[in-house]
């Protein structure tokens, strides 16, 4: 795989550090116009929320990319058709170690970054992370995985993020590299045109999405080991 291929290279070159992560997630904008998002011929009786509420992708979708959700992160603006793309970022250089799409849903982020976790393997590591991943199972996993969670402390309510973890230095070293991983996506959005997709369902705009996060990586590594040079 050519995601894998340079990420070896990157690793050969000494430019990872195997302890020291961020994960978030951002809004793609699907393929698909507003006028795609239609009622379902035959929607379901019982639907997919708590106790079998009907939500409301049980009801309507797009009928250009079925795939696609109304969603929106903040409580802010509109929600448009959409796919969530995540990263996995190692905190030494601000460079990728992996990445997936997923439906833009609710919880779907705390999801995949445990997902990709577990493709990594076991290890002792700390994860930083936005406080929407101050969410007690996601904590609770973490170290169950033997992760320390690296994670900005929810406001509104108690943190699942205890003295046991804000107390040390290496947290908020931590919290001050979790902004590189907006780079990522600035130069994700900006640079490979990918604010909004040119491609139907998530299968297609998976490889996409991981073909511009290899790109992004040979530009990085190519950028690191000209300033070391």
């Amino acid at each position: 795989m050519f995601f894998d291929a340079v990420l070896e290279q990157v690793g050969q070159a000494g430019l990872l550090s195997d302890e020291h992560f961020t994960v978030d997630g951002t809004l793609i904008e699907a393929w698909a116009s507003e006028k795609s998002f239609q009622r379902r011929p035959d929607p379901p009786q019982k639907g997919s929320g708590a106790r079998g509420k009907r939500l409301l992708h049980d009801v309507f979708g797009s009928t250009t990319d079925p795939e696609a959700r109304k969603f929106k992160k903040s409580k802010y603006g509109d929600a448009k058709l959409c796919h969530m793309a995540h990263t996995l970022m190692d905190n030494r250089h601000g460079l990728v170690r992996n990445a997936c799409v997923t439906q833009a849903t609710t919880g779907a982020e705390r999801d995949a970054a445990l997902q990709m976790l577990e493709e990594m393997g076991r290890r002792r590591i700390t994860l930083g992370a936005d406080k929407a991943y101050d969410d007690h199972a996601f904590i609770a996993r973490l170290r169950a995985m033997g992760i320390t969670p690296h994670v900005v402390q929810y406001q509104r309510r108690t943190s699942y993020v205890d003295r046991r973890t804000t107390r040390h230095p290496g947290y908020a070293q931590s919290l001050e590299k979790r902004s590189r991983i907006e780079q990522i996506f600035s130069w994700l959005k900006n640079v490979a045109m990918l604010r909004k997709t040119r491609h139907r369902g998530r299968e297609r705009l998976q490889w996409v999405v991981q073909f511009a996060m290899t790109a992004y990586n040979l530009v990085r590594m190519r950028n690191l080991l000209a300033q070391s040079a």
